[in-house]
C-alpha cells in the first residue's frame, strides 16, 4: 500500500508536489503547475500548498517504497 509523504528528492520548497506525484505516478511538473495555475486563479492553492506542507509527514529514512 501506498502512502503519501513529502519528497526529499524531488522537492523545490517543501516535497509537497513531489511528493503527490509519487503518490499518483506522474510528473512532478503537472502537479507543480496545478499548484501555480491555482494560485494565480483564486488563491486558493497557496493555502493548500502550506497546509499539505504541515499536513504530510516526512517520509521515514528507512522506508524503500
Amino acid at each position: 500500500m501506498r502512502k503519501l509523504y513529502l519528497s526529499d528528492t524531488d522537492k523545490k520548497i517543501g516535497g509537497v508536489c513531489g511528493g503527490i506525484a509519487e503518490f499518483l505516478q506522474v510528473d512532478s511538473t503537472i502537479i507543480r503547475l496545478i499548484f501555480a495555475f491555482s494560485i494565480c486563479f483564486g488563491g486558493i492553492g497557496l493555502l493548500a500548498y502550506l497546509l499539505a506542507w504541515l499536513i504530510i509527514p516526512p517520509k521515514p529514512k528507512n522506508d524503500d517504497n
